[in-house]
């Protein structure tokens, strides 16, 4: 599967501890990143991230622009609700594009947990069938 993550400043840590801890989860799959959480995670964790911009540079409408070709998966966004962030409004089309297209969307460590542990159970392989469907209908 296609995995984003993504992290505003104050949480980059909090992701970065929690690729670590599910690494083996994480390993199995496609991991792409906005530009600063792609590099930390790949120095923290040794996988590859295909890294886009960052995200005030565009790289939340990258990752965009993959849930609306519905090649993205599962998205880990901690978001830091405290601070003002100069590219708001690219973060709430993300999050309406996975509302949208029904993108599992993690936007806190809570949740993160229980969908990271459902992708290691596969419980996130209707995915798969949704992707089929749609190749079936472009084809």
């Amino acid at each position: 599967m296609n995995i984003a993550l993504i992290a505003h400043d104050r949480k980059k840590d909090d992701l970065v501890r929690f690729a670590v801890a599910y690494k083996p989860i994480f390993e199995k799959h496609t991991l792409y990143a906005t530009g600063t959480t792609g590099l930390r995670i790949m120095e923290a964790t040794e996988l590859p991230v295909h890294r886009f911009q960052s995200g005030p540079l565009g790289g939340d409408q990258e990752i965009g622009a993959m849930v609306a070709q519905n090649s993205m998966d599962v998205i880990f966004f901690f978001r830091d609700p405290l601070t003002a962030q100069p590219h708001e409004p690219d973060v709430t089309a993300l999050v309406r594009l996975c509302d949208v297209y029904a993108i599992p969307l993690a936007t806190n460590m809570g949740t993160a947990e229980v969908l990271v542990r459902g992708l290691g159970r596969g419980d996130l392989d209707w995915r798969n069938i949704v992707k089929e469907d749609s190749d079936q209908k472009d084809g």
